[in-house]
């Protein structure tokens, strides 16, 4: 009974991603009715908010898809809750990954469950678990962009849709950055089952580096400019323009000067 209750108790919603979701639901509103009086700190909050419930539902998918395949140790350590103060690296789980959409408009992953992997037996099971994160940003970007792709934006607001936009570029930057094959991110994560004991030996010693070596790439003129590029291609061919991303994350800044287009459209 102890334990019954003991793991109930372990998949439980936490009160703090209840919270975070609560004011998804009201800035969203906000921004759709235009009840705030300053609607860019309206899709500010609802921009930022959202981000966190993806990166949430990011990590759970990871540690769901390790219970399924044979870790068990996921739930005592909160896990399953969906409280982000549970996760292994809360500064690269959620604080980071917050301040480079501020600074830049990037979706920037950040490494958060510990998964005990000596207890997951099969090298599918392996890739499954690290290919679960980035799959929920694909999950969450198809989501955003429904109403584009579906042409079905017919009554909704000018921020709202700005701002959807904005959030659907995070997910497009994050599900393709986690994906890439570099040691510390998900993407190497796929395929490292699948390399020699040799080379995984050898890159072993890079996998704390990998994300801040990606980030340094993301720095030179020439390579954010092909990043970008291949951005705006995935979403203009979701039925998302330049001109809604650049206005959903001019709003998005609401602390800047509006750009007078983006103010005119709206």
């Amino acid at each position: 009974m102890t334990t019954a209750l003991s793991r109930r108790s372990e998949r439980r919603i936490s009160p703090v991603f209840v919270g975070i979701v609560a004011v998804t639901a009201v800035t969203g509103w906000a921004t759709w009715t235009g009840f705030a009086e300053q609607p860019g700190l309206a899709v500010f909050l609802f921009v930022t908010a959202a981000w966190i419930v993806s990166l949430c539902l990011h990590e759970y998918a990871h540690a769901r898809t390790a219970l399924h395949s044979g870790d068990i140790s996921v739930g005592a350590k909160g896990y399953l809750t969906l409280n982000p103060l549970k996760y292994t690296h809360a500064l690269l789980s959620i604080v980071l990954p917050v301040i480079f959409v501020i600074m830049g408009g990037i979706g920037l992953p950040g490494g958060a469950v510990f998964i005990e992997r000596g207890r997951i037996r099969g090298r599918w099971r392996h890739s499954l678990i690290s290919a679960a994160g980035p799959l929920t940003n694909v999950l969450f970007a198809v989501v955003c962009t429904a109403p584009f792709w579906l042409d079905a934006l017919d009554g909704v607001p000018r921020d709202f849709r700005f701002a959807l936009a904005f959030l659907a570029l995070l997910q497009v930057t994050a599900a393709i950055l986690n994906f890439l094959p570099v040691p510390g991110l998900d993407g190497y994560g796929v395929i490292e089952p699948w390399l020699s004991h040799n080379v995984k030996r050898q890159v072993e010693p890079f996998a704390p580096f990998g994300l801040l070596f990606v980030f340094a790439l993301l720095w030179v003129p020439s390579v954010n400019s092909a990043f970008f590029d291949m951005i705006d291609a995935v979403l203009r061919g979701l039925g998302i323009s330049d001109f809604d991303t650049y206005c959903g994350y001019d709003l998005f800044r609401f602390w800047r000067d509006s750009n007078e287009i983006c103010s005119i459209a709206r």
